[in-house]
C-alpha cells in the first residue's frame, strides 16, 4: 500500500506511478530557509560578472540537458516532448538575458535635484519564496531565478507536487552551476505548509504563479506580514478577430494559442470574439485548425496534444464544457471524455458562448475554445473587458494601426499583442491586472521586484 503521507508524480497518459518523494520536515525545511540566509549575506557582495558566469552556467546545462528535461516534463504532466525541449532552450535563454544584462539594469538612477548628488541605488532584499505551478515546471521557475539570484537575492522553491522531479532536478542544476551551497533549494513540501514558510523570519518576500484562490490566500497572509508579493494568477484571454482580419492566419494563430501545453496555459487564448461579418468564415477556418490537433503519447516528437496534468483537472474542465452546453451553448467538435487511460481531452470547440454561461466567465485550462458572436468593434471591446481576469489579449485586423489603439488603449490586460498569440519574452514585462494578479516579471521591471530601490543622497 501507498504512503499517504508521501508526494507522488503519476504519468498522466497512463495513471501510472512514476517516484514517490518524503517530504520534509520542519526541522529540514528551517534548515534550508537558514541556509539560503546564510548564503544570501555573502552572495549579496558577490559581483554581477561573477555572478553572470553561474548564471550562464545555468544556461549551458539546461541546453545540454534538454532532451533528459524534456522526458521529464513529458512524464510528469504530460508536455509533449517537442514543447518540453523549446522550454528548456527558453529556460537558457533567460539565464543568459539577465547574465548580460542586469548590471546595467540595477545601475545606479542619477536623479537631479539641488543636493551636491542624489540616485537611486538597487540592493536585494534577502530570501525569496517561489510558489511554481505544473504547466511549465522549468520556465515558471528559471524566469523568477534568473532575475532573483542576478540581483543578489536567495531564493526557496515550493513547486507543485506532481512535478517534484523537476523540482529537484533545477536544484541540481543552479548547485552544478556553482551558485553557493544553499542559496537556492527546493522545499518539498504541500501547499498547506506555504503559510507556515511565509511566517518564517528569514522570508523576506514572495512569488506566485497559480490559481485565484492560491493567490489570494498568499497575498492575504503576506499583507498580513508586510511581505512583498508578486502574483501571476489565471486567465481568460479574449483574441478580437475584426472585420477586415486575415482569417486563415488568424485561425492559425488562434488554434496554435489555444493549444499551447495542452491547452494549459494563463495565457493561452481561450475566448475567441469575432464581429458578425466575418463569425461564419473564421469559426470554420477555427475548427478546421483545432481539429488538426490530434490527441497522442506526449513522448512522440510528432504529438501536438498530450493528456492535461491530472484526471481530476481533466474532469473539472469537462464539468465546465457539460454544464456550458446545458445553458444552451453550441458543441462545434469534442466535448467527450475519450476511452482508455490517462488525462485526455480532445480539441473542444463551442459556440453561443453568451453571458451567464461558465465557459463566459470561467478560466478553461485545456484544450477548448469559446467562440463569442459580436455585432461591431465596440462590442468586441466591450465583451473582451467583461471578465474579472486580464492577463493577456489580441487583436487582428489589416488595419495595424487601429488594432494597436484598441490594444494599447482600450482592452483592459498586461500583454497586448496585435496579429499574433500572446508568449512571454525576457526582454519583455509579463503580469496581469485585476484577478489575474499584480506586479511584472521578466525585462527590466522583474529584477527590480524584488530589491530595495533606495533614495541616496549627499548634501
Amino acid at each position: 500500500m501507498l504512503d499517504v503521507s508521501m508526494m507522488k508524480s503519476i504519468n498522466p497518459s497512463t495513471g501510472e506511478l512514476i517516484a514517490e518523494y518524503q517530504p520534509h520536515s520542519p526541522t529540514e525545511i528551517d534548515g534550508r530557509i537558514e541556509a539560503a540566509h546564510e548564503a544570501f549575506v555573502s552572495w549579496r557582495r558577490v559581483g554581477f560578472s561573477e555572478r553572470g558566469e553561474m548564471m550562464i552556467r545555468a544556461g549551458e546545462l539546461l541546453e545540454k540537458r534538454k532532451e533528459d528535461l524534456a522526458r521529464l516534463m513529458t512524464s510528469e504532466m504530460g508536455k509533449p516532448v517537442a514543447a518540453g525541449r523549446a522550454e528548456a532552450e527558453k529556460c537558457a535563454w533567460v539565464c543568459r538575458h539577465y547574465a548580460a544584462n542586469a548590471e546595467q539594469m540595477l545601475a545606479d538612477v542619477a536623479i537631479e535635484t539641488d543636493r551636491t548628488k542624489s540616485y537611486v541605488h538597487h540592493e536585494p532584499l534577502g530570501v525569496v519564496l517561489a510558489v511554481m505551478p505544473w504547466n511549465f515546471p522549468f520556465w515558471q521557475v528559471f524566469r523568477f531565478v534568473a532575475p532573483a539570484l542576478m540581483a543578489g537575492n536567495a531564493g526557496v522553491l515550493k513547486h507543485a507536487s506532481n512535478v517534484t522531479g523537476c523540482a529537484l532536478a533545477i536544484e541540481e542544476i543552479i548547485n552544478e552551476a556553482g551558485f553557493p551551497d544553499g542559496l537556492f533549494s527546493t522545499l518539498v513540501i504541500g501547499s498547506n505548509q506555504v503559510e507556515k514558510v511565509l511566517e518564517h523570519p528569514r522570508i523576506v518576500a514572495a512569488t506566485l504563479t497559480g490559481s485565484d484562490p492560491a493567490g489570494r490566500a498568499v497575498a492575504q497572509k503576506a499583507g498580513a506580514l508586510l511581505k512583498k508579493t508578486v502574483l501571476e494568477l489565471g486567465g481568460s484571454d479574449p483574441y478580437l478577430i475584426l472585420a477586415d482580419a486575415d482569417l486563415i492566419a488568424a485561425a492559425k494563430s488562434c488554434a496554435a494559442s489555444r493549444m499551447i501545453n495542452n491547452g494549459q496555459s494563463c495565457i493561452a487564448a481561450k475566448r475567441f470574439i469575432v464581429v458578425a461579418d466575418v463569425a461564419a468564415e473564421f469559426t470554420s477556418e477555427f475548427v478546421k485548425e483545432m481539429s488538426s490537433y490530434e490527441m497522442g503519447d506526449p513522448a512522440e516528437e510528432t504529438t501536438r496534444l498530450g493528456p492535461l496534468a491530472r484526471i481530476d483537472l481533466r474532469d473539472d474542465l469537462h464539468d465546465q464544457v457539460t454544464r456550458t452546453l446545458e445553458a444552451g451553448a453550441e458543441l462545434l467538435i469534442g466535448g467527450e471524455i475519450p476511452p482508455g487511460p490517462g488525462a485526455f481531452y480532445p480539441p473542444t470547440v463551442l459556440a453561443g458562448v453568451r453571458k451567464g454561461m461558465p465557459a463566459y466567465a470561467e478560466e478553461l485550462f485545456g484544450p477548448v475554445a469559446t467562440v463569442i458572436d459580436v455585432a461591431d468593434e465596440a462590442e468586441a471591446i466591450a465583451v473582451a473587458n467583461d471578465s474579472p481576469f486580464g492577463l493577456g489579449a489580441a487583436v487582428f485586423s489589416a488595419d495595424v494601426a487601429r488594432a494597436e489603439r484598441i490594444a494599447a488603449t482600450q482592452l483592459e490586460a498586461g500583454c497586448c499583442f496585435v496579429n499574433t498569440l500572446v508568449a512571454s519574452d525576457p526582454r519583455l514585462p509579463f503580469g496581469g491586472i485585476k484577478t489575474s494578479g499584480y506586479g511584472r516579471e521578466l525585462a527590466e521591471l522583474g529584477i527590480k521586484e524584488f530589491v530595495n530601490q533606495k533614495t541616496v543622497v549627499v548634501a
